[in-house]
């Protein structure tokens, strides 16, 4: 896709990047690739270290164009991004599966996207500080400011990443079942099963004292409710429409 074919405000479209297999279903303007990450809580993280590919899952979060995760400082992957190191970020929603009248046809819908820059630490204490604390606040609104502050050797056991995203395209079907004209009259069973991720009831730990109110920032987490629509909404309340 040429970029005079892009939307407006749209990542640029490389070899990198680009959808090529159902090139239709590809997307590059930055509204719909940060719909489908704000949706989620976990990405998958690609690198290379002296040859050896290796994929880790792991929370992360948007501020702008730039993407954060964090780990543990004994992290192979962490260690070696002290000088900057190459990525490939993915997140996935499965959002149902389509059962057509022919092998071939049968599929799932879904909301992808990957994003590609280069992963660097976050040296400066305070802005480490801060990142953790969006991190909090980002997955359940104003708990940063109601929790123990985390003591210098739990910092230290932290690492934080950020990531500028230089290129991204997200990927989306949504058409349920699509068989080929001449076998709807089929008497083959077809359907689409939609598939979501939902918050359970809330287990309070045991241990809590009595008459521990529920936090405002938590009234979003009802039972029933889809996860990637209260990501949203926690994402819109962290940050607005950035």
């Amino acid at each position: 896709m040429p970029d005079t074919a892009l939307p407006p405000d749209s990542y640029p479209v490389s070899e990198r990047n680009k959808v090529r297999r159902l090139h239709e279903r590809g997307r590059y303007d930055r509204a719909s690739v940060h719909a489908i990450l704000d949706a989620a809580m976990i990405a998958h993280i690609a690198y290379v270290i002296d040859g050896q590919p290796y994929c880790t899952p792991t929370a992360f979060w948007r501020e702008g164009d730039t993407l954060y995760w964090h780990g543990s400082s004994a992290s192979r992957m962490l260690r070696a991004q002290k000088g900057g190191l190459p990525v490939c970020l993915t997140v996935t929603h499965l959002d149902s599966l389509v059962l057509a009248r022919c092998g071939f046809n049968h599929s799932v819908d879904y909301r992808s996207a990957m994003c590609f820059g280069t992963a660097r630490i976050l040296e400066d204490a305070a802005e480490k500080a801060r990142a953790l604390d969006a991190m909090i606040d980002r997955f359940y609104p104003g708990r940063a400011q109601e929790l123990r502050q985390s003591t210098a050797q739990e910092l230290k056991a932290t690492t934080v990443i950020a990531m500028e995203i230089e290129e991204a395209s997200g990927k989306v079907r949504s058409k349920g079942v699509a068989d080929e004209e001449e076998d709807y009259a089929l008497p083959i069973y077809a359907a689409r099963y939609p598939v979501t991720l939902v918050i359970g009831a809330a287990e309070p730990c045991p241990r809590m004292p009595a008459g521990v109110p529920l936090p405002e920032g938590l009234q979003g987490f009802t039972p029933g409710r889809r996860l990637d629509a209260l990501m949203l909404e926690n994402q819109q309340k962290a940050y607005g429409g950035e």
